[in-house]
């Protein structure tokens, strides 16, 4: 991602926080896992959108009108010792040169920096609850301020949330971020692949999992999200993580993965059997989740609204499931009374992007959003039968399918841009035995 989509959409905030007013927004911090041992650290996706700046520990203030410059980034200084152990630091020239900041201070001064910036502004914009400490610190400047009010000193009268206006940009993908998001797209196929192609009988799940990470790290991704590989019982555990267990011959192998690259995530989930063919029973409910998932997807398109694909998808479902006399009743009373839910109890997608759950309003006011170009969704559509389900015959036991693929809305329809990854019965197969 180049410095110029950074400040497109640094300059496009600017004009919605308008003149008179600041925006600060804080990144994210280092963890601690256990002891002295950190989480490898992910910037706050919010940050990234607006800095393309991956260091911890670090204050972006943007400030519409100001002279000296509008974007000002508070970063660690340089320190020889510490990235002799830690790594490097952009340092304050670094935030200039490389990261397009007007002006960079020591995180270090910002108490003694920030009290100057905000005084005299109306509104403050900025993440609010997101981080407490950071809140709290935000308090402690505007007080700063208020202790110089005899001399003339005003404070911001007003504090406003920055969520609606970053994350309804974030909803709309620019031509760079739809390029990351396919580059994404082709590592996390390729991993499925492969993983398909190693699953056989008596293998484990994690070792499964391994295909992943080798296919990810060799292509400098990492997990968008921790994978989810469920064999059997396992496939119907809809977050199912530990992925410890031993795979079974005659047994499904449900996973669901994807990679990020630069931040931007994919999310794919595949369904397919361990010895590489279907049986009867697995074949008919696949069948059901594929034909739901694609007439999903053709529900999106510029137009429809938000609930069109789920809508599309639970009423094949339903009606696929009273074909095999899973549910009993007539198809109208069935989908009134949402008889779906016992066997699929999520919905058919979620916005994806920087997060995988992304940011966006499903809905605006009291209606689901209409889809317009260069929105990406999932579209996931699923059946889960746990053993020991009430009423049902034991030849569907343990059947937990799930098809996920990422959609991107375009100008004339949509473009699936994980649609090189089989999912036809026939293709799978003909993967795993080749």
């Amino acid at each position: 991602m180049t410095q110029t989509e950074f400040k497109r959409r640094r300059n496009q905030l600017i004009k919605m926080v308008g003149k008179g007013n600041i925006a600060i927004v804080s990144s994210s911090s280092e963890q601690t896992r256990n002891r002295d041992v950190d989480y490898p650290f992910r910037q706050d996706s919010d940050f990234l959108y607006l800095t393309g700046f991956n260091e911890p520990d670090a204050v972006l203030v943007l400030i519409p009108g100001r002279k000296h410059g509008e974007y000002v980034l508070f970063c660690r200084e340089k320190d020889p010792l510490q990235e002799t152990w830690h790594g490097r630091r952009a340092g304050q020239q670094g935030a200039i040169d490389d990261y397009a900041a007007d002006d960079s201070f020591p995180i270090d001064d910002i108490d003694e920096i920030l009290p100057g910036l905000l005084e005299n502004r109306q509104k403050v914009f900025h993440f609010m609850g997101r981080y407490p400490d950071f809140d709290q610190q935000l308090m402690s400047w505007v007080n700063q301020i208020k202790e110089k009010s005899r001399s003339g000193a005003h404070v911001p009268y007003e504090y406003v949330s920055l969520d609606h206006l970053i994350h309804d940009m974030r909803l709309y993908k620019s031509r760079a971020e739809i390029g990351l998001m396919k580059k994404a797209a082709k590592i996390s196929v390729a991993a499925h692949k492969r993983a398909m192609q190693q699953c056989k009988p008596g293998k484990y799940e994690y070792s499964i999992e391994a295909e992943y990470n080798h296919e990810f790290r060799l292509n400098n991704a990492q997990h968008a999200y921790p994978p989810i590989v469920g064999g059997g019982e396992n496939g119907c555990i809809l977050h199912y993580t530990e992925n410890s267990e031993q795979l079974k011959d005659g047994d499904l192998l449900l996973i669901d993965a994807g990679c990020e690259v630069e931040g931007y995530a994919s999310d794919i989930t595949r369904t397919f059997p361990v010895n590489g063919r279907f049986s009867p029973a697995q074949k008919d409910i696949y069948e059901i989740v594929l034909e739901a998932q694609q007439a999903a997807i053709k529900k999106v398109k510029p137009g429809n609204h938000w609930n069109d694909p789920h809508h599309a998808a639970v009423r094949v479902i339903t009606k696929g499931l009273l074909e095999l006399k899973l549910l009993k009743g007539t198809l109208a009373k069935l989908m009134k009374e949402h008889a779906y839910r016992r066997f699929y109890m999520h919905r058919t997608g979620h916005w994806l992007g920087l997060d995988v759950h992304d940011v966006g309003d499903y809905k605006v006011g009291e209606q689901w959003r209409l889809l317009e170009p260069g929105m990406v969704l999932t579209v996931e559509p699923g059946i889960y039968i746990p053993a020991n389900s009430k009423g049902i015959h034991r030849k569907w036991w343990n059947i937990g399918i799930r098809i996920e693929d990422d959609v991107l809305v375009t100008a004339s329809g949509n473009e699936v841009l994980t649609a090189s990854l089989p999912s036809a019965v026939e293709e799978i197969e003909a993967l795993m035995a080749g």
